[in-house]
């Protein structure tokens, strides 16, 4: 690639270029309904009645400051693939907590339900073991994720010319969100403010312009590799030398009868060479021993044995065939 060309910028192009920046006073959060079980303790110990429509028509409109989400790669570094040279390579994408800023209403009604929801989620003492939270030996006790985690809630940013420009906006939508801090509110005698709380949420993660909404997985889309079975590298040579073992014979030019016979393999004991006369008037599976008598119990064992041996290296292979063939086409699976 050529080195980039320097140029002027004209007037005209600028004015092109910096004229249609967007602006930061135009977006929108909005919120879904709340978990069932987030509601009704809302409800029952806070007294906010109707938390879902609170949120839904009003809560986004309340939110003073918010940010849009980011997200970063952790990275591990390789530093023996070139000298001198270390190289980084991206195993997990993180995402950042995301802050929002609400107006407080004069019924203090978005403050009760950002402190019921995170109340519920260490209410599990309250809910499953029946303790009183003003007793002395009170503990908290925190509830399943599934119960407390919403993905209803929306980040959406346009500008002022939406209504003529539907193209021009983005929405974020967040997996699994849930209020991890209710920041502390400073009161202060002197001037009046308007009453101000900071909310920050956590997330599994976001999506960019989703195209639907969230849905729940099959459980069985999903099938995890056994964690013992091993690389797909060793695993080749594994089965590689499984296959050589069941169709290679076993020469040895020094071995004994009684070698033979104790061998789980099928031996041909070679006195003169492999290609010998000698050799091929003798096929069987311990022929070419001339010296010694061999037990026909013994020989008949040694057959079951190695017939056995072969057998377990067949179902090896096949098993070793099965996860390589149902695994084809997922090789992020090995690991």
């Amino acid at each position: 690639m050529a080195r980039p060309y320097v140029r002027s910028i004209k007037p005209r192009d600028a004015k092109e270029i910096f004229g249609k920046l967007s602006q930061t006073n135009h977006y929108q959060v909005s919120f879904g309904s709340l978990p069932g079980e987030v509601e009704r303790h809302i409800r029952n110990k806070f007294g906010v009645f109707d938390a879902n429509n609170f949120m839904s028509r009003k809560g986004g409109v309340l939110c003073s400051d918010a940010s849009l989400p980011g997200s970063s790669l952790a990275t591990g570094e390789v530093k023996d693939n070139f000298m001198g040279i270390p190289q980084e390579f991206a195993h997990t994408r993180l995402y950042a907590d995301v802050d929002f800023t609400f107006y407080v209403d004069i019924d203090y009604t978005n403050l009760r339900i950002f402190e019921g929801w995170i109340d519920y989620i260490s209410s599990g003492s309250e809910s499953m073991d029946g303790m009183n939270e003003l007793t002395d030996n009170y503990y908290r006790r925190m509830q399943y994720p599934e119960n407390y985690k919403a993905n209803t809630m929306y980040i959406t940013k346009f500008e002022k010319d939406i209504n003529n420009n539907m193209g021009r906006r983005l929405d974020y939508l967040f997996v699994n969100a849930f209020p991890k801090m209710v920041n502390a509110i400073p009161v202060s005698y002197g001037g009046a403010d308007i009453l101000k709380v900071g909310v920050s949420f956590n997330y599994d993660r976001y999506i960019m312009n989703p195209r639907g909404s969230v849905t729940r997985g099959v459980s069985g889309s999903f099938t995890d590799v056994d964690r013992i079975q091993a690389s797909a590298e060793s695993q080749q040579i594994d089965t590689d030398k499984f296959r050589s073992l069941d169709v290679v014979p076993i020469y040895a030019e020094n071995w004994s009868a009684e070698d033979a016979q104790t061998s789980s393999e099928p031996v041909t004991v070679i006195q003169e060479g492999p290609g010998s006369k000698k050799n091929d008037e003798n096929s069987g599976p311990y022929s070419g021993i001339k010296s010694h008598a061999v037990n026909d119990a013994k020989q008949q064992a040694a057959k079951l044995a190695a017939e056995a041996n072969r057998q377990a290296i067949r179902d090896q292979i096949k098993r070793n065939d099965a996860a390589k063939n149902k695994h084809q086409n997922r090789p992020d699976l090995y690991f």
